[in-house]
C-alpha cells in the first residue's frame, strides 16, 4: 500500500520508518516547495502532486499549515484522512475553539479580536491576565503575547496590528489566563469504524513556548476525563489517525489548551514506551488495518535536541537511552531529534534522568537539569 504525506519533515520521516515493517511505502509531499520526495533521503521525485495523489492508495498530512488548495485537492481524491475540516481545526484557532465548544469540551474563555475595538472589549469580557495568540501560522510559542497590566495595552496592540496587516485572513485569540499546575497531553488513535486507542498522558515542560521534556504518567482520573474529552473531539470530527489533545491541569480538572491532528511531538515516547507507537497506529488508522495496543511496557521520558547537532558518546552507552536524529541541518532552537529514556519502574526513570543531566549542556537542555535538580533536591 502506497501513503502520501503532506509534510516533507521528521513526522514523515517516522511515519516511514514505522511503515515499512508493514510493508507501507510513504512518499512525502513538501509544500513549500511543491516537491514530491523521499521521506528520509529527502531525494526529489518527478513527479507532480497530482500525479502522487493518482499514485497512492491513502493520503494524510504530518501537520496542520497546509494551504487550502492543496487540501481540497487530496479530498476530492477519496483517499485523505482525517478530513481537511480537521486539519483546518488544528491550523486556525478560530475553528479550533467553535469545534471545543460545539463537542462540549472544557477550555479557556476565549473572544476573537480583529479591531483595536475587539481588543478593549476583549480586556472587558475576558479579564487581564490574558494570553494573545494568532488565529493562523503560530507555534512553539510563536505570534502570541501576554497581557498582563493594562498599561501595556498599547505597546502589545501595535505588535497585534501589524500581524493583522501582514496577513488578510489574520485574526487574534484571546484567552483567559489558566494559572495551573502543569500542562498534560493525550496522544490517541481512532479508526473509520470510530474504535479508539489512547496512550496514557505525558507530563510535558515546555521552555520558551517550546516542548522540552515528556515523560509518560499513570494519572487514573485525569486519564479518563482526557479520554471523554478525546473521544468528543474525535467523534465531532469523525476523525480517522492519530489526534493529540493539550491540556491544562487546573487542581486535578483538565481544560484543553490546543488540538494537534497529526501524530504529535508529545507521543515520540511512544517509540521505546508502548507497544505500539503513535506514527504505527496512524498508518494503521488511515490505512483502514487494525489499531494495535497502546499499552505502556515501559516508564518512558523524551527529551528535545533542540539546535543541537551531537550529543556526548557516553548516551550510547546509558542503558535505555534511545536518539532519534532528524536529518536536518542545524540551526539555533530548531527540532534536531529527540531521546527516548526508558526505565523498568518510576524510581528508576528518575535515577536515569539525574544521570543524563550529568552529559547534558545546561542551556541546551534547561528542563532536564531542572527536573534533575528538583529529584535530587
Amino acid at each position: 500500500m502506497h501513503v502520501l504525506v503532506l509534510g516533507a519533515g521528521q513526522l514523515a520521516r517516522m511515519m516511514s520508518l514505522a511503515g515499512a515493517p508493514l510493508n507501507l511505502t510513504l512518499t512525502a509531499y513538501d509544500v513549500t516547495t511543491n516537491r514530491v520526495v523521499h521521506p528520509l533521503t529527502q531525494a526529489t521525485t518527478p513527479q507532480t502532486l497530482e500525479q502522487a495523489i493518482a499514485d497512492s492508495d491513502v493520503i494524510t498530512a504530518e501537520f496542520e499549515h497546509i494551504p487550502d488548495d492543496i487540501l481540497a485537492t487530496c479530498e476530492k481524491s477519496g483517499k485523505f484522512f482525517p478530513t481537511s475540516q480537521a486539519i483546518k481545526a488544528g491550523g486556525d484557532r478560530r475553528i479550533e475553539k467553535a469545534l471545543l465548544d460545539d463537542a462540549g469540551v472544557k477550555n479557556a474563555t476565549y473572544a476573537i479580536i480583529h479591531t483595536r475595538a475587539d481588543f478593549e472589549q476583549a480586556i472587558d469580557t475576558v479579564g487581564i491576565p490574558m494570553v494573545l495568540k494568532t488565529a493562523l501560522g503560530g507555534y512553539d510559542g510563536k505570534g502570541q503575547w501576554r497581557l498582563k497590566d493594562r498599561a501595556q495595552a498599547d505597546a502589545i496592540w501595535k505588535e497585534m496590528q501589524a500581524c493583522l496587516d501582514d496577513a488578510k485572513q489574520q485574526a487574534i485569540v484571546a484567552e483567559q489566563f489558566v494559572p495551573f499546575q502543569r500542562e498534560v497531553s493525550l496522544v490517541g488513535a481512532r479508526n473509520a469504524n470510530g474504535d479508539i486507542e489512547t496512550y496514557p498522558l505525558a507530563e510535558n515542560i515546555h521552555v520558551d513556548g517550546v516542548l522540552s521534556l515528556s515523560t509518560a504518567i499513570d494519572a487514573p482520573d485525569l486519564q479518563l476525563q482526557a479520554e471523554t474529552m478525546f473521544a468528543a473531539v474525535a467523534k465531532r470530527l469523525d476523525y480517522v489517525g492519530v489526534l493529540a489533545l493539550e491540556f491544562f491541569d487546573v487542581n486535578g480538572e483538565l481544560l484543553v489548551n490546543e488540538i494537534a491532528p497529526r501524530v504529535h511531538n508529545s507521543g515520540h515516547w511512544t517509540q521505546q514506551g508502548a507497544e505500539v507507537c503513535q506514527f504505527e497506529n496512524h498508518l494503521r488508522a488511515v490505512c483502514h488495518l487494525p489499531l494495535g495496543s497502546t499499552k505502556l511496557v515501559r516508564e518512558t521520558a523524551m527529551i528535545n535536541i533542540l539546535g543541537e547537532d551531537s550529543l556526548p558518546p557516553e548516551l550510547m552507552a546509558m542503558e535505555g537511552c534511545h536518539i532519534h536524529w532528524y536529518g536536518k541541518s542545524q540551526r539555533p532552537g530548531r527540532k534536531m531529534g529527540h531521546i527516548n529514556l526508558t526505565a523498568d519502574y518510576p524510581g528508576q526513570l528518575q535515577r536515569k534522568l539525574c544521570e543524563i543531566a550529568n552529559y547534558l549542556d545546561k542551556q541546551a537542555f534547561p528542563a532536564v537539569h531542572r527536573l534533575a535538580k528538583d529529584i535530587q533536591d
